[in-house]
């Protein structure tokens, strides 16, 4: 009952004033189109050739359950913030338990072994949400995350290999410093207008 998903109606500061504080994550939903897969590509490859620094605290999970990411974004976004928000016992808790110690791959495997609950679980996080993230979403769109972990910004996307590091954020900046990135995603896509933007907040009294 403490925390809810809303939506971010825009991503220019005056909008951004209006989501309830604190932010615990950022959740994107964008097309993915040609650019997008040239784009991440060429990042991905310049990641593995400069490197990056990413916290061993950060929790990421390899997506392998097709049509799952608004699930993955979930629980991304609930696992990285598991020390403020509190889970009742249920199957979410159990999977969040049992991962723990898990790499990438072993999570989206122990996922992939719950799949017939993985509709559940996504229920479970959502349901009290202002906005529904459709676990059945067009495959041509994809949900990801992004969290504040140790000072740093992080993109985390389960269809890629690791997390990304955005650079500096706290818990105080973690919308506006995830809404520079989602902009840029957006000009990247100046046809299409098929974005929408959410945060996981504190729930307004």
């Amino acid at each position: 009952e403490k925390w809810n998903m809303v939506d971010v109606y825009g991503l220019e500061s005056e909008a951004l004033a209006w989501v309830p504080k604190p932010v615990l994550s950022v959740i994107l939903l964008f097309p993915c189109s040609d650019t997008y897969y040239s784009y991440s590509a060429q990042q991905c490859n310049e990641i593995k050739e400069k490197g990056q620094v990413v916290t061993p605290e950060i929790f990421f999970l390899k997506q392998v359950v097709s049509n799952a990411c608004g699930t993955i974004a979930l629980i991304h976004s609930v696992a990285n913030n598991a020390d403020k928000v509190e889970l009742k016992d249920g199957k979410f808790k159990e999977l969040l338990d049992s991962s723990k110690d898990l790499n990438a791959e072993e999570r989206g495997e122990l996922l992939q072994k719950v799949a017939g609950q993985i509709m559940n679980v996504h229920q479970e996080l959502a349901h009290e949400g202002q906005t529904e993230l459709k676990p059945d979403e067009a495959v041509n769109h994809h949900f990801i995350a992004f969290v504040h972990k140790n000072g740093c910004l992080y993109e985390l996307d389960g269809r890629k290999e690791f997390p990304i590091n955005h650079g500096a954020t706290s818990p105080e900046t973690l919308l506006e410093d995830a809404a520079r990135i989602c902009k840029a995603f957006i000009e990247r896509e100046s046809d299409d207008i098929n974005f929408t933007v959410l945060a996981l907040t504190a729930a307004e009294a």
